[in-house]
């Protein structure tokens, strides 16, 4: 999936939509449409369908670009991924398969689903001998590690998936978090290597069941829980070919399950429809992310592996032009600083904000920058922070045409939530927005398990 935000910018430009036209239609701040506009969050699931209502009132033109430019390839059955449907078959009931996260209250369908679309994909759909209960599980710990361990996002209070990760003792490479882990094998590998066998068999003691219960919703209603398990083991073996279940077992007891046998027929359903069912399943899982982490910036971002920074290039630029004109000394180590020689340190780090607005950047060394990583900065830096803000924010309007400052200074306005830009000019006004911003992120940042309290030593 493409972001959000890219997606309403080339629309907005494009179709000469302006981001107010947008916010009054769907009755929101201007401000929360700039943000989608410059990518500093993403539209949540439910923001994105009432953005394209808003623009088919608009313009149907702009819509249909606003779901091609966002969903890619999904476009061609728009009509059913907004409705959360998944195209027919006359082969395997889709009907069923799109029951297989209902009432979900935990993350083990999601990951798990996602996960078998993975292993299919890189096996080239030529799948009819078993996959195995570990590689699996491995899978699924793997497509979790970014989301948890990187980004630091709540699974939910049920959710045992995260509990399992923080057990195993990791060896993260540097391929691993610089995001060059081309098909998670480093990390796959690494997990795998462990002694995950009371993890595979922890996460597994319900979720390869209950994923295909609804294939025999009426076959196991009222049945006592530790029944269903049985039940749908038989049910799945027995009934392969005439009920055409996802898959089946390799044994016909739990005890001696160690692998699934997916039906050739969902294999190739799978396969012809692999970008649709795999978008409506990250749609699915991005929902369930985002209602246990609704105040956590850009989710739709953080479910997998990024797949690469974006350049520094012109936020980098802006703090060259002001050193030019001003001396500026690091503030976390009092280093004069060289302009050549710069490194851009996200006061609140990237892996929490997922984003490179400059009103979170400042100038600092690269020894400096790599110390701090992705820690929370002490307190005792907040003031200096702003106070530097503040100077750059003065010395560039005094060295930049009128234009060239509202242009790269308008995420301050937005997201500081000041009145016009030129409050940011008043220290005091300054410091006001940049408390009132700052300090509740940086709560829910340790909350989230962001380490606090960094001083640079």
């Amino acid at each position: 999936m493409g972001k959000a935000g890219q997606a309403l910018k080339q629309v907005l430009e494009s179709y000469n939509i302006s981001q107010s036209q947008l916010a009054t239609g769907l009755g929101v701040e201007r401000p929360i449409v700039f943000r989608w506009y410059h990518e500093k969050i993403d539209p949540t699931a439910e923001s994105v369908a009432e953005i394209v209502k808003v623009l088919n009132k608009i313009n149907k033109s702009a819509a249909n670009d606003f779901i091609q430019a966002y969903l890619g390839k999904l476009t061609l059955f728009k009509n059913q991924l907004i409705n959360q449907d998944l195209p027919l078959s006359g082969q395997v009931n889709v009907t069923v398969l799109a029951q297989i996260f209902k009432d979900t209250t935990n993350s083990y369908k999601y990951l798990y689903f996602l996960s078998l679309l993975d292993i299919l994909k890189r096996r080239k759909f030529d799948t009819l001998s078993p996959i195995s209960f570990r590689e699996i599980i491995v899978e699924m710990l793997a497509n979790a590690w970014y989301p948890h361990k990187y980004f630091k996002l709540s699974f939910g209070t049920q959710d045992q998936i995260a509990n399992k990760l923080d057990t195993l003792e990791l060896e993260i490479t540097e391929p691993i978090l610089k995001f060059r882990d081309t098909d998670k094998k480093l990390l796959r590998n690494t997990i795998n290597n462990q002694n995950i066998e009371d993890t595979i068999n922890s996460i597994n003691r319900y979720v390869s069941y209950r994923l295909i219960r609804p294939f025999f919703t009426q076959e196991t209603r009222g049945l006592k829980d530790y029944d269903v398990n049985p039940t749908i083991i038989n049910l799945a073996n027995n009934q392969f070919n005439s009920k055409k279940p996802l898959y089946c077992f390799n044994a016909e007891d739990q005890k001696n399950c160690n692998a699934i046998i997916l039906h050739p027929d969902w294999i190739q359903y799978l396969e012809q429809h692999y970008t649709i069912v795999r978008g409506w399943a990250y749609w699915e899982w991005l929902n369930y992310m985002q209602e246990r982490n609704p105040s956590t910036p850009n989710v739709v971002n953080k479910l997998f592996m990024p797949q690469g920074r974006d350049s520094l290039v012109h936020q980098t630029q802006y703090w060259k032009t002001i050193l030019q004109y001003q001396d500026i000394e690091c503030i976390y180590s009092k280093i004069k600083l060289d302009k050549d020689e710069i490194s851009l340190d996200h006061y609140l780090p990237w892996s929490f904000v997922a984003h490179d607005q400059l009103w979170n950047l400042i100038p600092t060394t690269t020894s400096v920058n790599s110390s701090k990583s992705n820690n929370l900065p002490s307190e005792k830096y907040l003031q200096n922070f702003i106070r530097l803000q503040h100077l750059g924010l003065t010395i560039y309007k005094q060295n930049v045409t009128q234009k060239k400052w509202f242009n790269d200074i308008e995420s301050f306005v937005a997201d500081l939530k000041v009145n016009q830009a030129e409050d940011l000019l008043n220290l005091e006004i300054l410091f006001n927005a940049y408390e009132k911003t700052i300090q509740p992120l940086i709560c829910l940042a340790t909350m989230q398990g962001f380490s606090p309290n960094w001083i640079y030593a």
